[in-house]
């Protein structure tokens, strides 16, 4: 959390931002993980309870992004300040589009069901990235929380984790459908699940990342791993 300032309105200030961010994050978390139990139990409830809630995330990032922006006018943060303003602002934009991917999931999960085709598909890959993916999110939420460095650069390592069963999956997919053209249609749908899994782990990365960057005042988004532990160590 913030630093202490001569103004305690400020510094409520900071703390109410940053208390939105997680109030955010954890509706994001919960949607992910609902979206992940429509993918398994291909239950179509729960994939239209994902779809329904989807606007309120929507609406909660216009209301953190005024606060970041009333704060910015407001009060002229400066130095470390102004990056944990601007963090959030940045965090608040991924939390969005991750929301937005775990509504992608539950929107191709509900079209196989409706399509009432059946498939033989080993889903493994994508049920195993879901559950890292639901891990990163929660993590980079508690690295910004506690604003730990280390525990960050650990999110950002693992991020590459998805990517390789999303690979995997692909890979797998493919095979898949060149021995049954019938599985198409499936696959399709579900190479966007796996896609958009892989991005929510994505997001998370930059969440992580940006805790680095408020503690740090570096910018690691491009630095290679061992980079970037240098510099977390610094």
């Amino acid at each position: 959390m913030p630093d202490k300032h001569l103004s305690s309105q400020f510094d409520s200030d900071l703390n109410s931002l940053c208390s939105k961010l997680l109030e955010m994050g954890g509706m994001v978390e919960s949607q992910t993980s609902t979206a992940m139990r429509a993918f398994t139990e291909m239950d179509l409830e729960i994939c239209n309870q994902v779809i329904e809630r989807e606007k309120a995330v929507n609406d909660f990032e216009i209301e953190v992004d005024s606060a970041c922006t009333e704060i910015i006018a407001r009060r002229q943060p400066t130095a470390r300040d102004l990056r944990l303003v601007m963090a959030v602002s940045k965090a608040i934009t991924n939390l969005e589009r991750a929301g937005d991917e775990a509504e992608r999931v539950a929107k191709r999960t509900k079209r196989i069901i409706e399509s009432g085709l059946n498939h033989n598909i080993n889903v493994a890959e994508i049920k195993l990235s879901g559950q890292m993916a639901i891990s990163l999110l929660r993590r980079s939420l508690d690295a910004f929380a506690r604003l730990d460095t280390i525990a960050a650069a650990e999110v950002v390592k693992e991020d590459k984790q998805i990517d390789e069963e999303f690979r995997a999956f692909v890979r797998k997919l493919i095979v898949y459908m060149m021995e049954d053209p019938s599985l198409i249609t499936t696959g399709l749908d579900m190479l966007t699940i796996a896609k958009a899994i892989e991005r929510i782990g994505d997001h998370s990365k930059n969440i992580a990342e940006f805790v680095i960057y408020i503690v740090k005042g570096a910018d690691v988004r491009h630095l290679p791993h061992a980079d970037l532990v240098r510099e977390v160590y610094r």
